[in-house]
């Protein structure tokens, strides 16, 4: 599995960019992310907050975890999937009614908020059209949000009153930091497309049962009410801050995987949602299932105009199917594993379904770990760009929804493979190939490091901001054909 990386600022093929958040790919879930400004490392990848009692609008720290890992997923391209559902979209092709939604009429860029001046000051004159920040960190011990952010209120037993993880006090009165976000994304010249991505589960459930619940152990812990009625809460919480605005709503990285993995039927696995969340989703399933459709639907209701997603992890179905060496593994198939699976997890209910490339840069993992994740540009060998977007194709057509990329590596072939300055070609090919996204029905590419180590638009040479800047001026790419 993946890591997941903090805040930063992210480009997406909307464009925009991501907070900082580790992951690691395997055939697993991924690795988790060490934090990228105050906070905790481990397995769950989550930054601590930021502390509570300051109103000065900057933001708090994220948390993120991403990544897929795993192994299969193979060449040729798959058509349309058995069985796909009808395009959930109103435009001429599927993605437009969403593109539409966000304001746009190509592929957007976008990228982490920025965790450093010289990554703001990388970014500061690229038009991008989103950022993204991660919402992590755990939630407020008690079944409902804190009023105050004192002594009154705690995260895993710590009082907020000195700062603590929840990300309601990142800023005060609680709550702020998802609003001082929302209003910096209005203010930005161009106005930018707010992201969030939700990864609280993990953090929440290690905080309440201690150690590292990441995996099996995380989709069990769903099962407790008291921990569930806190986090319906929390995601409720949230919800009310983004209120009428437009923003991408990105939900638990992994986890989706990891129950799959757990069990491939999400009505066979027991989560607490109708005895956790009376208010919302009192007739919804205690499952898996009934938590993803609980989370979707709590979204029409608090959030209007945002668009929502669940995370597919390529490794969820088994094999990685984002690392596959093996040309007779069938693509197609994979992807609609997972795709059947989200689909019973309230995914086809979505508006997007979220997608990933790796949670490090190809460059760390060939010289810490002595491991191949490069993708050939030139598509001749696997694992390849074009396997990659074949599965993401059929996801899409199987759930009946498009999808963004999300926390893309920022190295390139300029870097030395030393710390912050890690060689990959995520950026140098998807820059040079949207039409290839667009024909996998990819509305958006967002980028942002994994972990704090990787490379950042600050220690890219200026690579990813010249090619973001190139896409915009030049008008994008148009994702209907």
């Amino acid at each position: 599995m993946r890591k997941r990386l903090l805040e930063t600022r992210g480009v997406l093929l909307v464009v925009g960019f991501e907070v900082l958040s580790g992951c690691s790919s395997s055939s697993n879930p991924p690795e988790s992310h060490t934090s990228a400004s105050t906070g905790s490392s481990g397995k769950s990848g989550i930054i601590a907050g930021g502390s509570a009692g300051t109103n000065s609008g900057t933001a708090g720290p994220a948390a993120g975890k991403s990544g897929s890992s795993g192994a299969s997923g193979m060449a040729g391209s798959t058509g349309s999937s058995a069985g796909s559902t009808a395009p959930h979209d109103g435009g001429s092709c599927l993605g437009a009614s969403q593109l539409a939604k966000l304001g746009k009429t190509r592929l957007v860029v976008g990228a982490a908020r920025p965790q450093s001046t010289a990554e703001m000051a990388a970014v500061a004159s690229t038009p991008l059209d989103l950022e993204y920040v991660y919402i992590s960190g755990g939630i407020f011990d008690g079944p409902t949000p804190c009023t105050a952010c004192d002594v009154t209120c705690s995260v895993g037993k710590q009082t907020c009153d000195q700062g603590c993880g929840w990300w309601g006090c990142y800023n005060t009165p609680p709550g702020m930091y998802a609003g001082y976000f929302l209003q910096g994304s209005a203010q930005a010249s161009p106005a930018q497309i707010p992201m969030f991505t939700y990864y609280e589960l993990l953090q929440t459930v290690n905080n309440d049962l201690g150690g590292s619940n990441e995996g099996s152990a995380e989709v069990m812990a769903a099962t407790n009410v008291s921990i569930m009625t806190s986090y319906f809460a929390d995601w409720r919480f949230l919800l009310q801050q983004v209120g009428q605005s437009v923003a991408v709503l990105h939900i638990e990285p992994d986890f989706w995987g990891y129950a799959q993995q757990v069990g491939s039927d999400p009505t066979m696995t027991a989560a607490a949602v109708a005895t956790a969340n009376t208010k919302d989703c009192g007739s919804l399933p205690n499952t898996i299932a009934g938590m993803g459709q609980c989370m979707v639907s709590m979204v029409r209701t608090y959030a209007p105009n945002a668009l929502v997603a669940l995370h597919a992890s390529a490794w969820a179905a088994g094999a990685d199917a984002s690392l596959n060496t093996d040309t007779t593994f069938d693509v197609a198939a994979n992807a609609q594993k997972v795709a059947a699976f989200l689909r019973g997890a309230g995914g086809a209910d979505a508006d997007l379904v979220i997608v990933e490339t790796s949670d490090r840069d190809a460059g760390y993992y060939q010289v810490e770990q002595n491991k191949n994740t490069f993708w050939d540009t030139t598509n001749a060998t696997l694992p390849n760009f074009h396997q990659d977007f074949a599965w993401v194709k059929a996801l899409t057509e199987a759930l009946g929804v498009p999808a963004m990329y999300w926390q893309n590596p920022l190295g390139n072939a300029n870097q030395t493979n030393t710390a912050n300055h890690w060689k990959d070609n995520r950026v140098d090919y998807f820059f040079a190939n949207m039409d290839e996204l667009a024909a996998a029905h990819v509305i958006g590419a967002a980028f942002g490091a994994g972990d704090g180590s990787q490379t950042t638009p600050g220690t890219d040479g200026g690579n990813f901001a010249t090619k973001a800047q190139a896409y915009v001026t030049s008008g994008g790419q148009a994702l209907c054909p």
